[in-house]
């Protein structure tokens, strides 16, 4: 009733439904252009940054030696450095090195990676070659650079071939098992 006494009134109130629809909708694009950038960044990556950056803060002239001699990597007395001492019930003390941590944040994003794997989008394929790329900067880092020759990179680098091979053959089953659902409707 009120409309038909102020035709102006209902229009503004339209003009404001509108606008609000009109920023639903550029907000829906935005996020899904937020999710489609975090579907092809492969997850590993991030600890790969990490060890990159811990690299850059040891000095390339050191020498670092085990304790029966042999030269080792520079950056292993900084993954060596312990972040947490918790006390344990059996008396002992278990020290987390930041190696340790690192290994365990990779495990998580692994874990992440093959969880993301299991779409069959464009994306997910556009994450398996981004994911490649990664795994072959991280052997090239292995072979080449001394910071890199540790146990702590190579188990990441594994988990970049891991990353991989597992999200490839989860993707391949996933779109065979949604082929065959297909098939049956028709």
């Amino acid at each position: 009733m009120v409309k038909l006494f102020l035709p102006g009134l209902a229009a503004a109130e339209q003009e404001r439904k509108a606008q609000a629809a009109d920023k639903r909708s550029r907000s829906r694009k935005k996020g899904r252009s937020m999710r489609a950038l975090l579907a092809i960044f492969p997850l590993l990556a991030v600890p790969v940054i990490i060890y990159n950056l811990m690299s850059l803060g040891v000095s390339a002239d050191a020498e670092y030696f085990s304790a029966d001699g042999n030269s080792v990597a520079p950056l292993l007395a900084q993954l060596d450095n312990v972040i947490a001492s918790i006390d344990m019930i059996g008396g002992i003390v278990w020290e987390v090195t930041a190696g340790d941590f690192l290994i365990v944040l990779s495990i998580g994003f692994l874990f992440l990676e093959i969880l993301k794997s299991t779409s069959t989008g464009t994306a997910t394929i556009i994450n398996h070659a981004v994911s490649m790329m990664l795994f072959i900067v991280c052997l090239v880092e292995f072979l080449l650079f001394a910071d890199f020759g540790t146990s702590t990179f190579f188990i990441i680098m594994v988990m970049t071939l891991l990353d991989v091979l597992a999200g490839v053959v989860v993707t391949i089953i996933a779109a065979r098992r949604d082929f065959a659902v297909g098939e049956g409707i028709g």
